[in-house]
Protein backbone atom coordinates (compact mmCIF):
# COMPACT_ATOMS: atom_id res chain seq x y z
CA UNK A 1 0.00 0.00 0.00
CA UNK A 2 1.45 3.41 -0.79
CA UNK A 3 0.70 6.96 0.59
CA UNK A 4 -2.86 6.82 2.05
CA UNK A 5 -4.18 4.49 -1.48
CA UNK A 6 -6.76 1.75 -0.12
CA UNK A 7 -5.70 -1.82 -0.14
CA UNK A 8 -7.80 -3.43 -2.82
CA UNK A 9 -9.31 -5.98 -0.57
CA UNK A 10 -10.80 -3.38 1.32
CA UNK A 11 -12.30 -1.32 -2.04
CA UNK A 12 -13.16 -5.01 -3.28
CA UNK A 13 -15.11 -5.20 -0.07
CA UNK A 14 -16.74 -1.87 0.01
CA UNK A 15 -17.67 -2.65 -3.73
CA UNK A 16 -19.16 -5.77 -2.51
CA UNK A 17 -21.29 -4.60 0.04
CA UNK A 18 -22.29 -1.50 -2.11
CA UNK A 19 -23.62 -3.78 -4.61
CA UNK A 20 -25.79 -5.87 -2.07
CA UNK A 21 -27.74 -2.86 -1.09
CA UNK A 22 -27.90 -2.09 -4.51
CA UNK A 23 -29.34 -5.21 -5.96
CA UNK A 24 -32.00 -5.55 -2.45
CA UNK A 25 -33.23 -1.93 -3.78
CA UNK A 26 -33.29 -3.26 -7.22
CA UNK A 27 -35.20 -6.23 -6.49
CA UNK A 28 -37.70 -4.01 -3.90
CA UNK A 29 -38.52 -1.11 -6.76
CA UNK A 30 -38.81 -3.68 -9.58
CA UNK A 31 -40.61 -6.65 -7.58
CA UNK A 32 -42.29 -5.51 -4.84
CA UNK A 33 -42.27 -1.26 -4.74
CA UNK A 34 -46.64 -0.22 -4.95
CA UNK A 35 -45.26 3.42 -5.90
CA UNK A 36 -43.89 1.98 -9.19
CA UNK A 37 -46.70 -0.16 -10.11
CA UNK A 38 -45.08 -3.30 -8.93
CA UNK A 39 -47.40 -4.34 -5.45
CA UNK A 40 -50.03 -6.54 -6.94
CA UNK A 41 -50.44 -9.39 -9.14
CA UNK A 42 -51.79 -8.87 -12.80
CA UNK A 43 -52.68 -9.47 -16.40
CA UNK A 44 -49.99 -10.84 -19.14
CA UNK A 45 -48.21 -7.55 -20.12
CA UNK A 46 -45.54 -7.35 -22.34
CA UNK A 47 -43.56 -5.46 -25.56
CA UNK A 48 -41.58 -7.61 -27.67
CA UNK A 49 -41.10 -4.44 -30.21
CA UNK A 50 -38.02 -2.47 -29.93
CA UNK A 51 -37.93 1.14 -29.42
CA UNK A 52 -41.99 0.87 -29.26
CA UNK A 53 -42.39 2.24 -25.76
CA UNK A 54 -39.41 4.40 -25.99
CA UNK A 55 -40.97 6.51 -29.19
CA UNK A 56 -44.34 6.13 -27.51
CA UNK A 57 -43.24 7.99 -24.31
CA UNK A 58 -41.42 10.52 -26.17
CA UNK A 59 -44.55 11.29 -28.90
CA UNK A 60 -46.40 11.43 -25.65
CA UNK A 61 -44.70 13.35 -23.48
CA UNK A 62 -47.11 15.97 -22.96
CA UNK A 63 -49.85 13.78 -22.25
CA UNK A 64 -48.25 11.39 -20.24
CA UNK A 65 -46.40 14.04 -18.13
CA UNK A 66 -42.87 14.53 -17.30
CA UNK A 67 -42.39 12.61 -14.37
CA UNK A 68 -43.72 9.00 -15.74
CA UNK A 69 -41.81 9.93 -18.96
CA UNK A 70 -38.19 10.34 -16.42
CA UNK A 71 -39.48 7.56 -14.40
CA UNK A 72 -39.76 5.43 -17.15
CA UNK A 73 -36.55 6.20 -19.71
CA UNK A 74 -34.18 7.85 -17.42
CA UNK A 75 -35.66 5.53 -14.67
CA UNK A 76 -33.92 2.00 -16.41
CA UNK A 77 -30.81 3.70 -17.83
CA UNK A 78 -29.93 5.36 -14.48
CA UNK A 79 -31.27 1.96 -12.40
CA UNK A 80 -28.05 0.10 -13.99
CA UNK A 81 -25.65 2.51 -13.84
CA UNK A 82 -24.67 0.82 -10.72
CA UNK A 83 -24.70 -2.18 -11.60
CA UNK A 84 -21.86 -1.29 -14.69
CA UNK A 85 -19.89 0.65 -12.13
CA UNK A 86 -19.82 -2.34 -9.27
CA UNK A 87 -19.16 -5.11 -11.09
CA UNK A 88 -16.04 -4.26 -12.42
CA UNK A 89 -14.83 -3.26 -9.25
CA UNK A 90 -15.41 -6.70 -7.83
CA UNK A 91 -14.69 -8.60 -10.60
CA UNK A 92 -11.38 -8.02 -12.67
CA UNK A 93 -12.67 -9.96 -15.69
CA UNK A 94 -15.64 -7.71 -15.55
CA UNK A 95 -13.34 -4.71 -16.76
CA UNK A 96 -14.16 -4.79 -20.47
CA UNK A 97 -16.89 -2.65 -22.25
CA UNK A 98 -18.57 -5.76 -23.93
CA UNK A 99 -18.17 -7.59 -20.59
CA UNK A 100 -20.48 -5.28 -18.50
CA UNK A 101 -22.97 -4.84 -21.76
CA UNK A 102 -23.47 -8.48 -21.72
CA UNK A 103 -23.93 -8.79 -18.14
CA UNK A 104 -26.21 -5.80 -18.29
CA UNK A 105 -28.42 -7.53 -20.79
CA UNK A 106 -28.46 -10.77 -19.49
CA UNK A 107 -29.36 -9.95 -15.62
CA UNK A 108 -31.97 -7.35 -17.63
CA UNK A 109 -33.47 -10.43 -19.53
CA UNK A 110 -33.79 -12.05 -15.88
CA UNK A 111 -35.65 -9.21 -14.79
CA UNK A 112 -38.01 -8.80 -17.16
CA UNK A 113 -38.77 -12.66 -17.76
CA UNK A 114 -38.92 -12.90 -14.09
CA UNK A 115 -41.97 -10.25 -13.76
CA UNK A 116 -43.80 -12.23 -16.95
CA UNK A 117 -43.19 -14.93 -15.39
CA UNK A 118 -44.66 -13.67 -11.47
CA UNK A 119 -47.12 -11.35 -13.35
CA UNK A 120 -45.29 -7.96 -11.44
CA UNK A 121 -44.80 -5.47 -13.68
CA UNK A 122 -44.22 -5.98 -17.49
CA UNK A 123 -41.68 -7.51 -19.87
CA UNK A 124 -41.02 -4.81 -21.75
CA UNK A 125 -37.46 -5.38 -24.93
CA UNK A 126 -37.28 -1.31 -24.13
CA UNK A 127 -36.60 -1.62 -20.21
CA UNK A 128 -33.72 -4.20 -21.38
CA UNK A 129 -31.94 -1.52 -23.82
CA UNK A 130 -32.08 1.39 -21.45
CA UNK A 131 -30.75 -1.31 -18.71
CA UNK A 132 -28.11 -1.87 -20.88
CA UNK A 133 -27.51 1.28 -21.80
CA UNK A 134 -27.14 2.07 -18.44
CA UNK A 135 -25.13 -0.82 -17.15
CA UNK A 136 -22.21 0.35 -20.06
CA UNK A 137 -22.42 4.01 -18.99
CA UNK A 138 -22.17 3.06 -15.05
CA UNK A 139 -18.97 0.93 -16.97
CA UNK A 140 -17.62 4.34 -18.42
CA UNK A 141 -18.14 6.55 -15.09
CA UNK A 142 -16.10 3.19 -13.23
CA UNK A 143 -13.39 3.57 -16.03
CA UNK A 144 -12.98 7.18 -15.81
CA UNK A 145 -13.44 7.58 -11.76
CA UNK A 146 -10.41 3.96 -11.77
CA UNK A 147 -7.84 6.56 -14.18
CA UNK A 148 -8.59 9.64 -12.20
CA UNK A 149 -8.18 7.01 -9.15
CA UNK A 150 -4.94 6.02 -10.49
CA UNK A 151 -3.44 9.14 -11.97
CA UNK A 152 -4.21 11.16 -8.62
CA UNK A 153 -2.44 8.16 -6.49
CA UNK A 154 0.78 7.92 -8.94
CA UNK A 155 1.04 11.82 -8.52
CA UNK A 156 0.56 11.77 -4.69
CA UNK A 157 3.43 9.02 -4.36
CA UNK A 158 5.52 10.57 -6.51
CA UNK A 159 5.77 6.98 -8.12
CA UNK A 160 6.87 6.57 -11.67
CA UNK A 161 5.36 4.89 -14.52
CA UNK A 162 6.94 1.50 -16.28
CA UNK A 163 8.60 2.60 -18.87
CA UNK A 164 6.76 0.67 -21.44
CA UNK A 165 3.70 1.63 -20.16
CA UNK A 166 0.70 2.99 -22.21
CA UNK A 167 0.20 5.76 -19.91
CA UNK A 168 4.11 6.21 -19.80
CA UNK A 169 3.88 6.92 -23.42
CA UNK A 170 0.48 9.15 -23.24
CA UNK A 171 2.02 11.39 -20.37
CA UNK A 172 5.66 11.63 -22.35
CA UNK A 173 3.86 12.28 -25.55
CA UNK A 174 1.16 15.14 -24.23
CA UNK A 175 4.56 16.94 -22.26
Amino acid sequence: MKGNALPRKVIKALGACLFLLYMAGLIYFLFLSEDYGHGGVGEYDYNIYPFREIIRYIRYRELLGTRAVLINLLGNVIGFMPFGALVPLMARGARRAWRITLLSLEVSALVEVSQLIFHVGCFDVDDMILNTLGGLLGYLAFRVMSRWYLSFETRKSGAALPVGSQRAKKCRDKG
